[in-house]
């Protein structure tokens, strides 16, 4: 072999190191920013949204992954039911929620840590006219004024992690279903009042947040009627806003699967596979 070929030998080997070298750091760094990469989802409505499971059977989903920002303390921490803390108006989960199903299987997918921020009240409505006593209304005015408090919630987690949300799981509608059974409100005043509440979230935390609905399910000791109406303009809702999709829809189906905890609240078995089966869904369509 002559020095020409030599020295073009040693070049080659000099360059496909050079290219291993480089290949490696790309797959070391690719490696340590899905390791560190974190989501921010907010988890809001009404009782549902807060959690009436079995804290014994949802924290079996547990995920070293998953992390809840708790506002008491201005601290992120592991996630465990009953997620959630009282403060102003917001209540936490009473037992199981389906914040760790939710955060296990999305993290398992997304391989992501997952950071919840509950804002949830029992009885919660969407719409004034459904508002009752002190139960509290996501709408513009009533007795106790929830969506300028989950704001509130939700720019402080904001700050504490330097995430932005990546979005807003929705869970209400039953105390409007009911209103609606009392001819106290019309499905299209829901409508326009669940309309009202994406667009005053999407102009406090950002104007192309995704907004996740899982549809409202019956309530046994109800008319099924004011249930399919908020359903249908769940569905409209979704169609008509930009980055609004329904998420799960089977919950007019619990009953027969024996999924109920009571006349209105989902069993953990029912809140697991709404987790489970957004978290899928939330990531097909964010990623």
């Amino acid at each position: 072999m002559n020095n020409a070929n030599l020295l073009l030998n040693l070049s080659q080997i000099k360059s496909l190191k050079v290219k291993l070298f480089l290949t490696i750091t790309c797959i070391c760094l690719t490696m340590l920013n899905i390791s560190n990469a974190q989501s921010l989802f907010l988890l809001a409505g009404q009782s549902n949204a807060c959690g009436m499971g079995d804290s014994a059977k949802s924290n079996l989903n547990h995920s070293d992954n998953a992390f809840e920002y708790d506002v008491l303390l201005n601290e992120i921490k592991p996630l465990k039911d009953p997620v959630g803390q009282i403060w102003e108006n917001l209540e936490k989960a009473k037992r199981g929620s389906i914040s760790p199903a939710f955060s296990k299987a999305y993290a398992d997918i997304s391989h992501q840590k997952v950071i919840m921020l509950t804002a949830a009240r029992g009885g919660s409505s969407c719409c004034i006219k459904a508002d009752m006593n002190n139960y509290g209304t996501w709408d513009t005015s009533g007795h106790l004024l929830l969506l300028p408090v989950a704001v509130k919630k939700a720019k402080m987690a904001i700050a504490k992690t330097g995430l932005p949300l990546k979005g807003i799981i929705w869970v209400q509608g039953e105390r409007d279903a009911n209103a609606i059974n009392d001819n106290k409100q019309t499905k299209e005043e829901f409508k326009e009042a669940l309309k009202s509440v994406i667009t005053r979230f999407r102009a406090s935390l950002g104007d192309n947040i995704p907004f996740f609905i899982v549809k409202t399910g019956y309530q046994t000791d109800r008319p099924q009627a004011g249930n399919d109406a908020v359903r249908a303009m769940q569905d409209e809702v979704a169609k008509e806003l930009k980055n609004v999709y329904v998420v799960y829809n089977d919950t007019n189906l619990f009953i027969e699967k024996k999924w109920m905890h009571d006349k209105v609240h989902y069993n953990q078995s029912g809140l697991d596979d709404i987790g489970t089966t957004i978290a899928q869904k939330i990531y097909s369509i964010t990623k």
